[in-house]
């Protein structure tokens, strides 16, 4: 039985016996995507990344080793195993090389088959447990790591680790200063489109009348100064992701146009009658309340569910204080070897001051409070006056707490 949900995208030409492997997984518990030839393994594989692929080693239009490099281009820890009825030395050597994780002959054993898969499942929910928080698998992929330990924070992770890989519209939802556009760039970077552009737009940042400018861009002679031909958000991100922060803000005059090009991923520059293709992958970010925005008929309510297909909550610090350690010392080392060109430290009265903090701006209150306290301490270990985070009876937290 299978130890946990898993789906197994099985690979074969023969229907039988894709059948029989079917029965056999699918009496074990697990789910099955099933797959004829190497094109429909490739549309299986953007469709829904699965826990381990099955594949035989000859198919009409390709090789397993093919379905093998094309799985691993989109997950490199997916594993694969692959079958074949003439199986040789140098098969399984090259499919070994290109990270097979197993190579097994025809005909095989449904039981030697189902030990195999669980440990492969094993395998692959190790793998996949903290990815996010991994110093060495941030360093691969190029993106900051994104620090905690904290459940809620393995709890979003594991859900980003999940979606990543998928084309789901993902809303990012939480506080102000919870770092949403890190959490977007890291749907970016595990996805497929990590080699294309990531192209992020603040909608609060951005005037009214400016925003379906920027969205879709303006033909030339559109509208008074408008000397020439400009490219919009959407086209810059072609292949790749656009992440719309404050997603809440966007004007309801510019919300119908926004949904049509989610729908039909086509938009239409401001001034010109061209549709033009847009092959994006949309992420979009608030702090706000959208659904009591729908209910006060200032966001669409069509947009709503079209943007929330999948919705991931980031937590405020105050949820998961036991990271705060992990996030001020990485701060600190980060601005003492800046401003100070040394290591700067915390004290354990510091780190303690820190964890009883609400930090109602969440982690860019807590970086910027480490930054200035770089500046400000006398030696290489910051002290609680250093930090010179807000009281009760202070003016700023009086503020804070009214």
């Amino acid at each position: 039985m299978a130890t946990a949900p898993a789906d197994i995208l099985i690979v074969e030409d023969k229907d039988a016996l894709r059948q029989m492997w079917r029965l056999t997984l699918e009496r074990a518990g697990y789910g099955v995507v099933e797959a004829a030839d190497l094109k429909q393994a490739r549309q299986a594989l953007r469709r829904q990344p699965p826990t381990v692929v099955l594949t035989d080693l000859r198919l009409p239009d390709g090789t397993g080793l093919e379905v093998l490099r094309a799985a691993k281009s989109l997950d490199p820890d997916v594993p694969v195993v692959v079958l074949t009825a003439y199986g040789s030395i140098e098969e399984a050597v090259a499919a070994m090389k290109d990270g097979a994780e197993d190579f097994l002959q025809k005909p095989v054993d449904p039981d030697h088959l189902l030990l195999v898969l669980e440990r492969l499942v094993e395998t692959h929910r190790l793998r996949r447990a903290c990815l996010l928080m991994r110093e060495e698998y941030a360093r691969r992929y190029g993106f900051p790591r994104i620090i905690g330990d904290s459940p809620a924070m393995q709890q979003v992770g594991q859900q980003l680790q999940r979606v990543a890989p998928t084309e789901t519209t993902v809303l990012l939802l939480g506080e102000s200063g919870t770092g949403k556009e890190l959490f977007a760039r890291a749907i970016h970077h595990l996805s497929h489109r990590r080699q294309a552009p990531f192209v992020a737009i603040n909608c609060a940042a951005i005037p009214e009348t400016l925003v379906e400018n920027e969205l879709f861009g303006h033909e030339k002679g559109a509208f008074t100064g408008a000397d020439g031909r400009q490219v919009g958000k959407f086209e810059l991100a072609r292949g790749g992701t656009l992440f719309l922060d404050e997603i809440g803000e966007l004007p309801l005059a510019v919300q119908s146009k926004f949904l049509r090009a989610l729908e039909s991923r086509t938009i239409t520059r401001i001034g010109g009658g061209q549709e033009i293709g847009v092959d994006v992958r949309v992420v979009a970010a608030t702090n706000r309340d959208l659904a009591a925005a729908v209910a006060a008929r200032t966001f669409r309510e069509d947009l709503y569910y079209r943007l929330a297909v999948f919705t991931l909550e980031i937590p405020p610090l105050r949820e998961r204080r036991e990271d705060i350690p992990a996030l001020a010392n990485y701060f600190a080392e980060k601005y003492g070897r800046e401003i100070r060109r040394r290591r700067v430290t915390l004290s354990p009265a510091a780190l303690k001051a820190l964890q009883d903090y609400d930090f109602p701006g969440n982690i860019r209150e807590l970086e910027n409070c480490i930054e200035r306290a770089c500046i400000l301490c006398e030696g290489t270990t910051l002290e609680p006056e250093d930090l010179r985070l807000p009281t009760a009876t202070s003016p700023a937290g009086r503020r804070r707490r009214s």
